[in-house]
C-alpha cells in the first residue's frame, strides 16, 4: 500500500516539475533579443544586456529552430555590450574561476 502511494507522489512531483520547467521557459522566452520590443527611440540598455546575457544559452538553442538572435541589434552601445558581457562572464565563467581558486587553496 505504501509503495502505491509513493509512486503516486513521485508521478505528481514529476508532473509538477515539468509544469514548472515549461512555465520558466515561457517566462524566459518572453524577453528574447530581437523580439521587436526595442526601437531606435527606446533601444536596449544595460539591464537588457544583462538579461540577454543570462538567457543567451536559451537564445542559442532557439536560434537553431527559428529566427531568434542571441544579441539585440537595437541597443545603446557600450552600456548594453557591457551588461551582456558581464552576464556571460559572471554567470558562466565566474563559477569556474572561483572553483579553481578554492582548489588551489586546498592544495597548499
Amino acid at each position: 500500500m505504501a509503495r502505491v502511494k509513493l509512486n503516486k507522489n513521485m508521478k505528481s512531483n514529476k508532473i509538477l516539475l515539468l509544469i514548472l520547467i515549461i512555465s520558466t521557459l515561457f517566462v524566459l522566452t518572453g524577453c528574447m533579443p530581437n523580439d521587436g520590443s526595442y526601437t531606435n527611440e527606446e533601444p536596449a540598455n544595460f539591464l537588457s544586456g544583462i538579461w540577454h546575457g543570462w538567457i543567451a544559452p536559451i537564445s542559442l538553442i532557439l536560434s537553431f529552430f527559428n529566427n531568434t538572435r542571441i544579441y539585440e541589434p537595437i541597443n545603446t552601445g557600450f552600456g548594453y555590450d557591457f551588461g551582456f558581457y558581464l552576464a556571460i562572464v559572471g554567470g558562466f565563467g565566474g563559477l569556474s574561476l572561483t572553483r579553481k581558486a578554492k582548489n588551489r587553496d586546498k592544495r597548499k
